[in-house]
């Protein structure tokens, strides 16, 4: 008599995140079972190299699954299917046999290539390719990161068979299949936004071996199946459907339920992402288009210190002794629009367009002012900055209702009050804290047949709980520091330049 077929009813989310990997058992209707997540080092060699080991990613990738396995009764045989996310642009090169040609990978943060892309830029017309790229060019973006490396460890270029993200890293780990999904190539520098495949124009202007680009897929396709090794390596079952999967953002974007319905994404991790998700790219100097998880596109403007901004003020104003719970007390102890300040949070310039070499700033401090009214103006500057971010994609895509906050800036309910009075829009908060875990979870159940299409997985697995809106007592005070903090950025950029042209010269690397 043969045993009965057993339930699948697990979807098993892996997200290979900067500061770790972490994995989730998530059941069919969008609630985390089990939680594992292992931690991972940054390697920094130099100022602006930003390093990880893919070794290190697969070790927490398979130590997490085996914990969450361990978590929840007969886990393995339930597993429906497996999607992973992950922090974009970290440049993977492996060669025939599967191994990594460098033992560590230039990250998402990693400023090296900065030559190659000034010396690109210099040399192309970039506004005549954008319809091609989608995006202006940036240290980030992985084809300049190749360009790099071809000029300074060509010998682990040569050895090269393919490119890989580091979901897709892991990906191969799990089942031995080479791929990428559309979101993480969408931002390499080197895909067509047009046809949806690699640019063979794009990578002959780069030098770009096209051999090294991987099969292009849908996040829920199905790439593959758990190898017998991985089973054995993460306790999963050999033959487990395995997703594409796509990058973080996505998943995020995806999992947090921001779509054609709910078009605006506010993401405040250590950056602020302003995000519009759209049926097309949008063209402007300082915003990048990302493909998204459901076939659209996510047009958005980055602002490098959102939550970084408060860890700063945190670290330099309590020498780090105080709790994030204790520095929003101290803020919401301040009244809106209280002895008038207003903070620039450029603490580390601009990545695109606007003013690279931005500075922060307090403007307005006076001898009344304590830290309470300093924390609440770094709050209210970050959402000063991003609103002019939103007010720029909304120049091009149409004015956005309703705003879905997520991620660790969501947690702080006077910033999203501050943030809602500010944009003038309501915030949904998700539910799920776990956005991007949530993400992931629906392109499996996708992967897996337990959903239909994207409709269905949000109706399913995406659920909201506060709604934020504006106060209205705070919005006439705020729109008018607005406009001071509009035009204090735009007198700014000369004495930035100066301040430029005092500092000592950079010492040679």
């Amino acid at each position: 008599m043969t045993a009965p077929a057993p339930v699948q009813d697990l979807l098993l989310a892996v997200d290979v995140g900067t500061g770790s990997v972490r994995a989730a058992l998530v059941d069919l209707h969008g609630r985390i079972l089990a939680f594992r997540a292992r931690e991972h080092d940054q390697i920094v060699p130099a100022f602006g190299w930003a390093e990880q080991r893919p070794a290190d990613w697969w070790d927490g990738a398979a130590s997490s699954i085996r914990g969450v396995l361990e978590d929840v009764p007969d886990a393995a045989r339930r597993v429906l299917a497996v999607a992973a996310c992950g922090q974009m642009h970290g440049t993977v090169l492996i060669d025939a046999d599967g191994l990594p040609t460098l033992d560590s990978v230039q990250l998402w943060n990693d400023k090296r290539p900065a030559a190659e892309v000034a010396a690109f830029a210099a040399a192309h017309d970039i506004a005549a390719l954008w319809p091609l790229t989608a995006n202006p060019p940036a240290v980030s973006w992985p084809g300049f990161k190749l360009q790099w490396i071809a000029r300074h460890q060509p010998e682990a270029l040569a050895r090269a068979a393919t490119l890989l993200m580091p979901k897709d890293y892991i990906n191969f780990r799990l089942t031995g299949v080479r791929g990428m999904d559309e979101s993480d190539a969408s931002c390499t520098y080197l895909f067509d936004a047009q046809t949806h495949r690699w640019s063979a124009e794009l990578a002959a202007r780069l030098g770009i071996d096209t051999a090294l680009l991987p099969p292009v897929h849908a996040a829920h396709d199905i790439l593959g199946t758990v190898t017998p090794a991985a089973a054995a390596a993460t306790g999963l079952r050999a033959g487990t459907p395995v997703a594409t999967g796509t990058a973080d953002f996505a998943a995020t974007l995806l999992g947090s339920g921001v779509s054609a319905t709910y078009r605006g994404s506010d993401i405040t991790g250590t950056s602020t992402l302003v995000t519009a998700h759209c049926s097309a790219p949008v063209r402007d100097t300082i915003v990048s288009n990302m493909r998204t998880a459901d076939s659209g596109w996510g047009a958005f403007t980055v602002l490098d210190a959102g939550g970084d901004s408060m860890r700063w003020a945190r670290r330099v104003l309590h020498r780090n002794e105080a709790t994030y719970d204790d520095i929003v007390a101290l803020a919401e102890a301040v009244p809106a629009n209280a002895d008038p300040l207003i903070f620039l949070p450029f603490l580390n310039g601009e990545r695109l367009g606007g003013a690279k070499n931005a500075r922060a700033q307090f403007f307005g401090l006076t001898s009344r002012h304590e830290a309470g009214h300093l924390h609440r103006a770094v709050m209210e500057g970050v959402a000063f900055a991003a609103k002019r971010n939103l007010a720029l994609l909304e120049a091009q895509t149409g004015r956005i209702d309703c705003i879905v906050a997520s991620a660790g800036g969501a947690k702080t309910p006077l910033w999203l009050d501050i943030k809602a009075s500010i944009y003038g829009r309501t915030l949904l908060v998700p539910a799920e804290a776990e956005a991007g875990v949530t993400g992931c979870a629906m392109i499996a159940a996708r992967a897996g047949g337990a959903v239909a299409d994207w409709e269905a997985a949000r109706a399913r697995f995406v659920r909201f709980g506060a709604e934020i809106a504006p106060n209205p007592a705070w919005q006439d005070s705020y729109a008018r520091l607005a406009e001071v903090f509009d035009a204090l950025y735009a007198a700014c950029p000369a004495l930035w330049d100066r301040l430029d042209a005092l500092a000592p010269p950079a010492a040679a690397d």
